[in-house]
């Protein structure tokens, strides 16, 4: 069964696991199209600007043209100036006009957005109709190659248009100048923007997310639950069918003996077995009672208050500890004056004489019963040096029906009563029991009863 309920949850946890991977990946497809949407945006207002890029592009082209043709004209007089094509083209007399230019433009075109630009030149070839082609330079963008343009890095820039364009018309015909230019765009805080535009579908997923998570952890916590349950109810059953199994058997012996001729015969022997009758009747009855009371709870237990002097009361179940387990030595220390509570003084006494019993169930020698009065509130501190508890087992100590056991052996008889018993009956006089333990070092039970 458990190796079943482990493979259930291992299952389930993938499946889980699975559909978070799902729903991460849907809203990460969502956000790359809410970029391209964005992306597609800009560029459609771009160009847009000045009736579809007209006034913009020929602002551009009609200073580019003109440098280009200077610096082309330079390189035909001079082939060696070559390498000094790019620096001049990139250190540009128009640089600062141009990027004003079209900063403004841009800042019509998107009144609520930061926008920054480069254009970043990637080739100039001179074709010639005699030696084919001279490449002076070409090179994949980057932000140093920039013509104008106030963008600092291409980064989380991206690529608006491309500007293919030849020049002719110089004083040797036989040359045309290859140019290619790109104009980079980025948008300042564009992943707020589109986060932005994402909040409703964020939001929804994380819910969505969330609650597919909690719906997980509870049906795993009921699960776990309802297996524990099942296993307290198994155990009670067993427990309580041999704890009914003895007085049972030993009516049934009784009564066939009790039916023989010479047995009736026999006062002496047909009384003592009529006594052994009736104490198994007795312990029967004392057994089913010991259910019906001990399992009530808090709410439905009816206390009859008195005041009672708790320093002798607690003496009288010391005393009477004493005479019942005499091989179990039990030291006190009363740390108050004797003061006088509203106590239910049969129903404490079990509580109490609970605990103790408890302890010497599970292997105690020594018992070190201290009270004391902190802040009104009267505390009965009773510690053991048994086996102790496990830290794993102390939060269902005082469950119904549960018993700390060893290994997968309960080694004491019981049915699992007598703490939740005293855990009631604190809670019905508005106080608290706990418990401070470790394995093999014996445990300490703290009840607090409210003074006032």
């Amino acid at each position: 069964m458990k190796q079943k309920i482990n493979f259930l949850i291992g299952f389930s946890a993938i499946i889980l696991l699975l559909l978070c991977a799902i729903q991460v990946y849907l809203v990460k497809t969502a956000y790359d199209y809410k970029v391209e949407q964005f992306h597609a945006e800009v560029k459609d207002k771009i160009g847009n600007i000045t009736s579809n890029f007209t006034e913009l592009d020929s602002s551009i082209f009609f200073r580019k043209e003109i440098l280009y043709k200077s610096l082309a004209e330079k390189f035909i007089n001079d082939k060696s100036y070559r390498n000094q094509v790019k620096a001049d083209l990139l250190d540009n007399e128009y640089r600062d006009v141009l990027t004003n230019r079209l900063r403004k433009k841009l800042k019509r075109a998107f009144p609520d957005e930061e926008i920054s630009f480069a254009v970043v030149a990637n080739k100039f070839v001179m074709l010639d109709n005699t030696t084919k082609t001279d490449t002076l330079f070409s090179e994949k963008p980057v932000i140093s190659n920039a013509i104008y343009g106030n963008l600092a890095s291409l980064d989380d820039a991206f690529l608006v248009r491309n500007y293919v364009g030849t020049t002719s018309g110089f004083k040797n015909d036989n040359y045309k100048l290859l140019t290619e230019d790109c104009l980079y765009v980025s948008v300042k805080n564009w992943e707020q923007i589109i986060l932005g535009r994402m909040a409703t579908l964020l939001i929804l997923s994380i819910l969505s997310m969330l609650v597919l998570v909690t719906l997980f952890v509870i049906a795993i916590k009921a699960l776990i639950k309802q297996k524990k349950v099942s296993d307290v109810k198994t155990d009670f059953i067993n427990n309580i069918t041999h704890e009914l199994k003895t007085p049972l058997t030993t009516l049934s012996v009784s009564t066939k003996m009790l039916a023989r001729k010479e047995i009736k015969e026999n006062e002496a022997v047909f009384d003592t077995i009529l006594d052994t009758v009736n104490r198994q009747n007795i312990r029967l009855q004392n057994i089913i009672d010991q259910v019906m009371s001990n399992s009530l709870g808090f709410e439905d237990i009816e206390l009859q208050k008195e005041k009672v002097k708790t320093n002798a009361l607690l003496q009288t179940i010391i005393t009477d500890f004493n005479l019942a387990y005499p091989n179990v030595k039990i030291k006190y220390n009363f740390n108050t004056t004797e003061i006088n509570l509203l106590l239910d003084k049969f129903h404490l006494t079990t509580a109490i004489t609970n605990v103790l019993e408890n302890a010497v169930k599970y292997g105690c020698q020594n018992i070190t019963l201290v009270t004391s009065l902190e802040n009104e509130i009267f505390h009965i501190s009773i510690q053991d040096d048994g086996i102790g508890i496990a830290k794993t087992k102390q939060p269902f100590l005082f469950e119904k029906f549960y018993r700390v056991e060893q290994g997968n052996v309960h080694n004491t008889k019981g049915l699992g009563l007598g703490l939740y018993y005293v855990d009631q009956i604190i809670k019905a006089h508005q106080g608290t029991v706990k418990v401070v333990s470790e394995l093999g070092k014996g445990a300490s039970f703290t009840i607090s009863i409210p003074s006032v």
